[in-house]
């Protein structure tokens, strides 16, 4: 197979000693809540986590041989996987999912920054929830690019995991390092929590720890629910305008805020992305606040344009925050709110979907054909923002998309096993690829997965690692030319 297996495995006992310290915070706050059974089990796993890590990152040896595509993507995954067991093993002692299957389920939502959960009967302690939260904080903009930030300084590049982990139809390079790219990233990232985490906690009634979770699930498109009425617990126009914000911050194309750094004004200005996505949610909130109008579901037109605003960015974020249980209202609320789960947020985002490059790419290749039929004899080139994109990218785009959507039948036939109504079956499927979570039907607006059965809760974790990961990263090692090293396509 000839796979840089010694620098994988180094990368992979570096990530577990990440995922160790990261369940400090969790440890800590069971000690301090008195959750005896809690704290053990952050103990426990996090001393295995550490433990583990370390003993793989000092025993093997660093490589000099340099990473290829295809060790790119066999590490993202490894580290995924690795992350999902790891991740799972404190919901799995403490006894609050029952069973490793549900546990595994519960890591796997928060890493994919996916908000469903197959906790029914309660609702998860102070310490998990942080743990859950922390988990999608780690994986919205990518545990792995994470690391990239750090690889180099122990002569390992990073840019082939980012070419595999990367969410988006390509990586684009801003800086002559990929760590550096990847730091600058992160600095947003860390900007924009910090930000929203003092705004709702200042600005409104919570406490520092409600408004830490809220930031850490907005920030990650996450959408974790503290309480099982949402948003709407606190009753607050400013939390709501808050949250969407932000959410809204975090789902546009990160390479925006590099641009700030760089003060390339010029790059924000004519980025089509940015201002199709931007007049989608203006669109879709017009719509659905309409139908909530004209309905009588809500009295007044503020109402409706509140409610209706919040639900729309939530969706199209992918962050699955709820402010009221929008499976009473119209159809055509529901449409919308279906169509936004498939299209997602942009590229190089913490939100998921199809993204909004690929929708705007491949009605742009509609629009050609139509063009071509008049002019047969017209050699028309595919342009986003005045560029003309080469024919191997517009390919690959078309490719994901039309996978992307056979993937989407095959998971909604296999979760109809379950003998669900067809608005749970077609909504939950579509909710787990694009990890938003909140579907419509007996799923709920709370993202209920519970009443699967164990094999398919083991199934749609996988659905939601291939949704996190773009599809090809996990699909890749189905082809038997991935493991074959004298095939020069994915080497």
């Amino acid at each position: 197979m000839d796979f840089r297996f010694k620098t994988i495995f180094k990368t992979l006992g570096f990530l577990l000693i990440i995922t160790g310290i990261a369940m400090l915070p969790s440890l800590f706050c069971a000690y301090y809540n008195d959750d005896n059974v809690t704290m053990h089990a952050f103990m426990l796993s996090s001393l295995l986590s550490i433990g583990l890590g370390l003993l793989m990152y000092k025993c093997i040896p660093t490589s000099s041989r340099t990473l290829r595509i295809r060790d790119g993507y066999m590490t993202v995954l490894i580290c995924w996987i690795a992350c999902a067991l790891f991740g799972a093993i404190p919901y799995y002692f403490s006894g609050q999912t029952h069973t490793l299957c549900n546990a595994i389920f519960e890591a796997v939502a928060g890493y994919t920054t996916t908000g469903a959960s197959v906790i029914s009967d309660h609702v998860l302690s102070d310490a998990l929830l942080l743990w859950k939260a922390t988990t999608h904080w780690l994986g919205g903009m990518g545990i792995v690019v994470f690391i990239i930030s750090i690889l180099p300084s122990f002569g390992i590049s990073g840019l082939r995991i980012a070419a595999a982990e990367t969410p988006g139809p390509s990586v684009t390079r801003t800086s002559a390092k990929t760590a550096d790219t990847a730091k600058m990233l992160y600095f947003s990232y860390i900007f924009l929590t910090v930000c929203e985490f003092f705004m709702l906690w200042r600005g409104s009634s919570m406490g520092a720890f409600e408004a830490l979770i809220n930031s850490l699930g907005s920030i990650s498109t996450a959408g974790l629910l503290l309480h099982p009425s949402g948003v709407a617990y606190y009753n607050s126009l400013y939390v709501e305008l808050v949250i969407s914000i932000f959410t809204i911050l975090s789902s546009v194309n990160f390479m925006m805020y590099i641009y700030i750094i760089q003060r390339n004004w010029a790059g924000i200005r004519h980025n089509v992305e940015l201002r199709v996505y931007l007049c989608i949610i203006a669109a879709s909130t017009l719509m659905v606040s309409a139908g909530l109008y004209f309905s009588g579901t809500f009295r007044s037109i503020g109402e409706s344009l509140r409610y209706g605003f919040f639900q729309v960015t939530a969706f199209a974020s992918t962050s699955g925050f709820t402010i009221t249980n929008y499976n009473n209202w119209p159809g055509i609320c529901h449409m919308v709110l279906f169509i936004l789960l498939f299209m997602g947020s942009c590229a190089a985002s913490t939100g998921g979907g199809i993204k909004i490059i690929r929708i705007v790419v491949v009605f742009k290749l509609i629009a050609r054909g139509f063009y071509r039929r008049v002019h047969p004899r017209s050699v028309r080139a595919v342009k986003i923002g005045g560029n003309t994109m080469q024919g191997p990218i517009v390919s690959s785009i078309t490719t994901f998309v039309v996978l992307y959507l056979a993937i989407y039948v095959l998971t909604a036939v296999v979760l109809s096993l379950q003998n669900l109504d067809m608005t749970s079956t077609l909504s939950a499927a579509a909710a787990l690829l694009s990890t938003t979570g909140s579907a419509f039907g007996v799923i709920g607006d709370a993202g209920n997965f519970a009443m699967f059965s164990e094999p398919l809760k083991l199934f749609m974790s996988l659905v939601m690692i291939i949704g996190r990961l773009e599809l090809t990263t996990v699909l890749l090692i189905f082809l038997p030319e991935f493991w074959n090293p004298n095939k020069a396509a994915i080497r």
